[in-house]
């Protein structure tokens, strides 16, 4: 009897242990998802082919809190009218932006864009646009579909309107990957 008795109790103690385990990793993926991601849904074609309208991304918010976007970042900022868009950095403070014959110049340096796009409309970005301290040019990947820094309505983005970086797509699930500078 005690033989069965103690095998009952292993058993017993296994699926606690289990239990307790798997309750521990759920609460660590809840905290990461809470602290180090929260969802935002793209909206538009502005970062086509990278991500495209529809998708659901990760974005990290202590990123920023401890450090600087960098040039190239995939970001999510808040504009004035509260809606939140998702582009990339393509100029820090500092940085003189110009887009001369459909190319982006940073510091009169050209700079390739993803998937080597030409820009059609320059708009404020036409003459330079010189970046203050803790201001940022955004642009879409998809600049012809983007409404991004060279418009009035967006404009030199200050650094307490961009929310995070994103990292992480999440959603259609066969498209789930890693969202690299």
């Amino acid at each position: 009897m005690d033989f069965y008795q103690n095998e009952e109790q292993n058993l017993i103690r296994k699926i606690c242990g289990w239990i307790v385990d798997v309750v521990v990793v759920l609460a660590f993926a809840w905290f990461c998802l809470v602290f180090f991601g929260t969802q935002v849904t793209v909206n538009g074609q502005s970062m086509h082919p990278l991500l495209s309208s529809g998708d659901i991304v990760l974005m990290n918010r202590l990123t920023y809190e401890i450090g600087k976007p960098d040039r190239m970042d995939v970001v999510v900022f808040e504009r004035e009218d509260q809606k939140t868009n998702v582009k990339r950095v393509v100029g820090i403070p500092g940085d003189e932006i110009q887009i001369i014959d459909g190319e982006l110049y940073v510091n009169q340096e050209k700079v390739a864009l993803p998937e080597d796009r030409k820009i059609s409309l320059a708009g404020l970005a036409e003459k330079p646009v010189k970046l203050e301290e803790q201001e940022y040019f955004l642009l879409g990947d998809n600049p012809d579909s983007s409404e991004d820094s060279r418009f009035a309505n967006i404009g030199n983005v200050r650094e307490d309107q961009i929310i995070g970086k994103v990292w992480l797509r999440l959603f259609p699930l066969i498209r789930i990957s890693l969202i690299r500078s």
